[in-house]
Formats: C-alpha cells, structure tokens, sequence
C-alpha cells in the first residue's frame, strides 16, 4: 500500500509526488542517480559544479532516456566556468533550476524570462531576502550542519527555518540535518514545505562514490565531521573527519580550493585522505546503505507516523 502523499506548494509548483528536492552533488549527481530520485517521487536534480558541461549535457539526455518525471539542474555560480551557461541550461529543456553559491541576482531574471522556475539556496536571512528581492520563485534555506560549501557564519537549521519562514511568502525547503521523516516532520513545524537531502542519498545504493566513503558515513558519530576554513579565503565547508580535514584544522590552508585536486580519488577510489570528502553532521543517523525509492517512501512512511503521535 502506497504511503499518503503529502501536498504542499513545493509538489503543486514542481510537478513531484514528494516534497523532497535531491541535493546537487558536483560528480555525483547524474543520470544513473538524480533519475532514481525522480522516479521515487521526489525532484532529481543534475549538477554542474564539475564544470563538466560536455559530459552534463549528455547526462540530461540519459535523464530523458531513464525518468519521465519532473527534474532540474543546479548552478553552483561560484564553479561557473562558461559565461553562457543559462541558454546552456535553457537549450536542454530545463524547467527548473535551483541557484547556489553566489548572488541571486546575477541569473534570476535571465531565468526567469525564459519561462523556468527558480529556487535559490540561502544560509542566511540576508540572503534569502536578497533572493525575495532578486525574484526567486522559493528558497532552499540551508542550515550550517550541512555538509558541503557553507557560510562561515554558519546557523543551524533549527534557528534559520522559521526564522526565513517569518519574513518571506514564497515556499520555502528546509535542508542540513533532513535524513528521515522524524527530520522532516521537524522542518515542516519550522515553517518549510518540502526538505533537501544530501548525505542520505550520497550514501544510497545509487550514489556512485566509493563504498569506502558510504561505510565512513555509517559509522560516523555526530560528531565526526569538521567546519573547516572559518576565516577564508574562500567557503567554509563541512566534511567527515580524516587525518587531513583535521590538519587543515589545526594549521589552516592557504587555498581551500586546492584540497581538492584528489577529489575523484576520494569520490570514486575510495582515498579518504586524497582530498576532502564533504559530508554532513546528520551522517551520525545514518547507518546502512538503502535504495532512492525505500528512503524517500521510509520518509514520507514516518513523516505521518511522526506527525499523527503529535500531542493535539
């Protein structure tokens, strides 16, 4: 028996079953992953952080091939290496783009006039206001217990969901910490109409990094990520905890960008310590590796068990 939907604004604008976005992992978010996360019911989405947009568009040609549900394309803006990536993204066929990673005010409007829909990720209220003011269609309000590229004055997800949710009208999907139905449950309280989740699928049975960095995320506690380069220059970042992340810790980096030329070793040999393995706090509830379609039907299944053992 299918579990009941739960419809909000984010379903009704996307087109989804379920108001789960998936979060937009540079190499990681492709075709063989992002089209089992549409076909779930959630919104698969596909990256282009990598730079690698020959190999993107040949990836959005198999999501045609692998889902006929709704997906979009992210643009992490500080990793655009092409001046014309929005009529990229346009001549694709894209609908929907979620924009992170620099100011919404540089590719909103060329997006929005062409007819797409576009969700901003903000770490903070200054930046979702800039993005309300830009014209976003909603908001990806990211809280610092993510994993990935952060705000160096970093919020948890508890403090800047409802307090985004206070001052904007647009919908808004609440990520960092969303791993389960008991999360989502929580986010929905906070104001939010859908969540984003990243270590929990970058740890699914579809994810394509190595088994080494699934099995890190297992047994990792809450506590075994790290908020490195707080002071710049460049993003603060999380990551899982390695003899190199908590070097880079101690001592600093001259250039955090540099940590990363091992970055396929660590994603797809399995070398923890050839790079920075970006993972979230959340990876302490996370304990097996499970296909796309159980944890979004698993979410869904205890977001009502969750929401109907609420005292009345």
């Amino acid at each position: 028996m299918a579990t009941a939907p739960v419809q909000t604004r984010i379903t009704e604008m996307l087109g989804i079953e379920k108001p789960v976005i998936q979060a937009a992992m540079g190499w990681i978010a492709r075709a063989p992953l992002s089209s089992a996360f549409s076909n779930a019911g959630g919104m698969g989405i596909i990256e282009t952080s990598s730079g690698e947009l020959d190999v993107i568009r040949e990836e959005i040609l198999k999501m045609h091939d692998l889902t006929d549900k709704p997906f979009g394309v992210n643009v992490a803006q500080a990793f655009v290496r092409d001046p014309n990536i929005v009529d990229f993204i346009i001549d694709q066929g894209i609908k929907f783009v979620t924009t992170s990673a620099g100011d919404p005010m540089k590719y909103t409007s060329m997006l929005k006039e062409a007819g797409l829909t576009v969700f901003h990720v903000v770490p903070s209220l200054q930046g979702a206001l800039r993005a309300i003011e830009a014209g976003v269609d909603g908001l990806i309000v990211e809280g610092g217990e993510g994993g990935g590229f952060k705000n160096p004055k970093d919020v948890a997800s508890m403090v800047l969901i409802p307090l985004v949710c206070e001052h904007v009208n647009v919908p808004v999907v609440a990520a960092g910490g969303i791993t389960d139905g008991r999360s989502m449950a929580a986010a929905f309280a906070l104001g939010a109409e859908g969540v984003l989740m990243g270590t929990r699928i970058l740890s699914s049975e579809e994810s394509p990094v190595h088994q080494n960095w699934k099995d890190a995320i297992f047994a990792a506690d809450a506590t075994d990520t790290v908020f490195l380069n707080r002071s710049g220059p460049g993003p603060a970042l999380r990551a899982l905890s390695t003899e190199r992340t908590d070097r880079i810790l101690r001592e600093g980096v001259e250039n955090i960008f540099g940590e990363f030329a091992g970055t396929q070793k660590v994603y797809f040999d399995g070398n923890l310590e050839a790079g920075i393995a970006l993972t979230g706090q959340v990876a302490g509830r996370i304990h097996a590796v499970k296909p796309v379609a159980q944890i979004l039907e698993e979410t869904l299944a205890e977001y009502h068990e969750v929401v109907a053992r609420l005292p009345k």
